[in-house]
Parts: structure tokens; C-alpha cells; sequence
């Protein structure tokens, strides 16, 4: 951990360099007035225009920015209800019918930021400030782990107490917990990371300690918005935040995540932003964009007036449109909804094509081991405090199947050949068999009767279609497959394709 003093910290945090060499005569690859015009331009879309786009999206072919502001125009329902069946359709075919499953960990809230919409800010005084040691992350991750989670991402605050160093020995601590569950033993076999801009040798520690996919939100595209919103410390800074990724894949970290936080300004804009950035990341390192895209809405926090007084909060049914249209927009790229979202909601946005999502969340710090959170304290408030068992329930009646699969990270199936494989439509060929391994181990494990019954049926239906599917006849993977799944019956655990 850093010895300096907070504000001495946060001061030398930015370096310049590492955002010039990025730049293009002086700027960034996201242009407002360019972004208004595209909306501008494609005003009032031709249907046929409009079905040729979903058509294009179909293929798995990412859109181009007058598609995609054509897509956010659309002012017909019917027209709409297409949008939404063919994200669907998209979504099955990169995807299939799966949903992974994460659970967050909040290390810190000490912060040295000054964001107005969030509890976290240095001036919150309503904030009870903390950090977890080692001994709590492991307490936490046991918790975690209690629950039948595979996947972890731990989120901490920019603090000096929090800085990279602390990251790694955080990240250590959650891999070396290991937990007996009825039948054989968990841990957690991803750990992602949700933390502020670092620079190129910081990033580099985090690749070492064995880092998943690492994740910066942009918050909103919006420069002089973003001025307004961020008015203190390291995040008030724009470009250093827009790069954060691409010094990242410079750092070695291949697997990325970007997002926007909905409610800050027009949806319409932020969607655009989020595409520009795909585009810019997939031209810069051959192909390799966002691994997932998230799109959190403002919720309230404590303190801030600005998280429930917005005028661009986003409704459900422009919430549905604007993650519709990400799905068409990039169909080969992970989309993740998160607890932030009511239940009914969260439903709704999976059908049209999210990926990725959380349960038995808590993002106060230490909440997962320690009684009597203050829940009006945390970040933000929780729309969907359900348990991880009560939503895999949830999926299943619905058809689908939760996946706690690390196989592809772990197989060296991130970068340049996970995107290869995901336009093609073959990881999740293989996601679909490691999905069916980790639901055996969590029907196994930690499901309870009614979900266990529920898992039952549903795990039987994805073996037939596995079976009756060529690919894996073709590419000798049942033999290996059956194996597999019957030394998970047995108690074997984390094995994968």
C-alpha cells in the first residue's frame, strides 16, 4: 500500500503520457456532435432499412454507428417486438440458453473521488468508512462461496489504501479459500476486478495475481457532463478513464469490460458512446473488443440528490429498448444486468439477451459475513436481494440453465481467439457442456429440493440436445464429456472442455 497521504496520492494517480499516446491529433475517439448527428441523421428509419439491420445482427455481424442510432429511433411497437425476438435469437445463437452467475465483493469505500451520484464520495459524510483485511476477504469469500458461486468480482474504491498492491494480496486471499460442500469442495476459480484507471505497471501486477476480466465504467460519454459529475480527484479526469482499457490490453489483460451508468444523460447517447468504444478497442488490438458490456441505472444512494433527482433516469420500457439494441448492435459480446434491477425487470432484459448476472448480492462491506448492515448506507440500493438459489430456480422454470463455467479463461480462450470463437458460434458450443458440469455440481451441492427437482428436468433436456447435436459427434467431445459429467455425480469437482 502506498504511504502517501490521500490527497498527495490522488495527485500523482493520472500520467498524461499514458493517455497522449492514445490520442489522435489531440483527440479521442469519441465525438459528440459526430454521435448527434448519426442520431440526427437516422431520425426516422425505413422499416425494411430497419429489418435489414436485424438481419445483419443475426449473422453476428457488430453494427455500424448509423445501424445502431437507426435501431435507437424506432418509434413503431411492432416494429420493437422484431427488435426484441431477434435479440433473443442472437443471444441463443452466441450463447445459447445460458446465464452465468457472479457474486460481487466490496473490499473498500474509502474513496478520494468527489462523484455526486454516488455514497462512496470523500464529502459523504453518512458513509461509515472501511476496509476489509485479508481475513475478512477470506471470511467474505467463504460466505461467497456458501452459496454456490464460482465467480467473483471485488470492487474497491480509489484509495492509496486500496491501490494495486492491496488488489493483489486481495486477489491471493480469494483463491486460496477453499469450502466442503456436500459432495465434494468450492472456491471461487475467477476473481474479476471493478476498479479505477490504473496505469501500465499496475495493471501488470494485477495480470500476475491472476486477474480475470477487468472492468471500468465510463460512467457517461458526455465530456462536459462527466467535468460536472466528477469535480474532484483522478476520476475528474476524462481521457484517463476512456483509456483505461486500452492501457490495459497493453498491460497483458486481455479480457475487458466496458459500461455506462444509465440515468446520467440521454440513453440514446450513452448506447452510441458504449459502441464507439467497442469499435475504437476493436481497431486498435486487432479485433479485440469488450469482453461484456454492462448497463447499470442510477439507483438511490446515500447522500447524493442526484441519484433519485435526474432527469434522464431511464424507464423499463426504454431500459428494455436500450439493452435490446446493444444486443443487435454487438451480438457477440457478454451483456450483464445486474442486482441494481428489480426482479421482474431483470427477467424481462435476460429474454432479450443478457449473459451475466448476479445473486445473494451485497455490496455493503463485509456484508456477506457480518450481521446488521445498514443497508441505507451502501453504494447504491439493491433492486433484487434474492437468494442465488430462489434465482436459478427462477431460470430454470424458464428454461434456462445457469452456468458457473471458467473453463474458456482458463483454457487460454480470452483476447483475439474467445472473439474468434464467439462470432463463429463455437464457444458456446463448448460453454453449453461446461454449463451442464457446473449446474450438476450446484444441483449436487448447494441446491435445495425444489430447485434441485427443477435443475433435474432441465439438466436431462440439455443432455438430449447435446446429444442429438453434430458438432460434438464431429469433434469427439462425448466421450470426454460423459466422463466428465460422471465424475462430477461422484464428487469430482472443476472439471471442464
Amino acid at each position: 500500500m502506498s504511504q502517501l497521504k490521500p490527497a498527495q496520492w490522488a495527485e500523482q494517480v493520472v500520467k498524461q503520457e499514458e493517455i497522449d499516446k492514445y490520442l489522435i491529433n489531440g483527440k479521442s475517439f469519441i465525438d459528440e456532435d459526430k454521435i448527434w448527428g448519426k442520431l440526427k441523421q437516422n431520425n426516422n428509419p425505413d422499416k425494411q432499412f430497419i429489418r435489414d439491420i436485424i438481419k445483419k445482427s443475426l449473422s453476428i455481424q457488430r453494427l455500424e454507428p448509423d445501424e445502431t442510432a437507426a435501431l435507437l429511433n424506432v418509434k413503431d411497437e411492432s416494429l420493437w417486438d422484431e427488435m426484441y425476438e431477434a435479440a433473443a435469437e442472437v443471444k441463443r445463437k452466441v450463447y445459447d440458453n445460458r446465464i452465468v452467475f457472479f457474486a460481487p465483493l466490496y473490499c473498500s469505500n474509502l474513496c478520494v473521488n468527489s462523484c455526486l451520484y454516488c455514497g462512496f464520495r470523500k464529502e459523504n459524510s453518512e458513509e461509515k468508512r472501511r476496509i476489509l483485511d485479508m481475513d475478512e476477504i477470506k471470511r467474505e469469500t467463504e460466505a461467497v462461496i456458501d452459496e454456490g458461486h464460482k465467480r467473483m468480482i471485488m470492487v474497491y474504491g480509489e484509495h492509496p489504501l486500496s491501490d494495486a498492491d492491496y488488489m493483489v494480496d486481495s486477489i491471493k486471499a480469494v483463491y486460496e479459500v477453499q469450502r466442503k460442500t456436500k459432495k465434494g469442495i468450492g472456491n471461487i476459480r475467477r476473481v474479476n476486478i471493478n476498479a479505477a484507471p490504473m496505469c501500465i505497471d499496475d495493471l501488470s501486477k494485477l495480470k500476475e495475481a491472476g486477474i480475470g476480466t477487468y472492468q471500468v465504467f465510463q460512467e457517461t460519454y458526455n465530456k462536459e457532463l462527466y467535468k460536472k459529475l466528477h469535480p474532484k480527484g483522478p476520476k475528474s479526469d476524462y481521457l484517463w478513464r476512456l483509456y483505461s482499457l486500452h492501457r490495459a490490453m497493453d498491460a497483458g489483460v486481455d479480457d475487458i469490460a466496458i459500461g455506462a451508468l444509465f440515468g446520467l444523460y440521454d440513453w440514446r447517447f450513452e448506447v452510441m458512446g458504449l459502441l464507439y468504444h467497442t469499435i475504437d478497442l476493436e481497431e486498435r488490438f486487432n479485433g479485440i473488443g469488450p469482453h461484456t458490456i454492462s448497463f447499470p441505472r442510477m439507483t438511490p444512494a446515500a447522500g447524493s440528490d442526484l441519484s433519485t433527482q435526474s432527469k434522464y433516469l431511464v424507464n423499463d420500457s426504454d431500459f428494455k429498448k436500450l439493452v435490446t439494441v446493444l444486443r443487435l448492435s454487438v451480438p457477440y459480446t457478454g451483456l450483464i444486468i445486474t442486482a441494481r434491477e428489480k426482479p421482474d425487470i431483470k427477467k424481462e432484459v435476460i429474454k432479450v439477451g443478457c449473459t451475466q448476472t448476479d445473486a445473494s448480492t451485497r455490496i455493503d462491506i463485509g456484508g456477506y459475513s457480518i450481521a446488521n448492515i445498514q443497508e441505507d448506507k451502501q453504494q447504491f440500493m439493491l433492486g433484487d436481494t434474492r437468494k442465488l438459489d430462489e434465482v436459478i430456480k427462477e431460470l430454470a422454470d424458464m428454461d434456462m440453465i445457469t452456468s458457473f463455467c471458467t473453463a474458456g479463461y482458463r483454457c487460454g480462450r480470452t483476447g483475439d481467439k474467445i472473439m474468434g470463437l464467439l462470432h463463429s458460434g463455437v464457444e458456446g458450443k463448448f460453454c453449453k457442456l461446461n454449463a451442464v458440469l457446473t449446474f450438476r455440481e450446484y444441483l449436487d451441492d448447494y441446491a435445495s429440493k425444489e430447485t434441485k427437482e427443477a435443475g433435474e428436468k432441465l439438466i436431462l433436456k440439455e443432455i438430449d440436445e447435446i446429444r442429438k447435436m453434430p458438432f460434438y459427434k464431429e469433434h469427439k467431445l462425448m466421450a470426454t464429456f460423459d466422463k466428465y459429467y460422471d465424475e462430477i455425480s461422484n464428487g469430482t469437482r472443476d472439471k471442464y472442455l
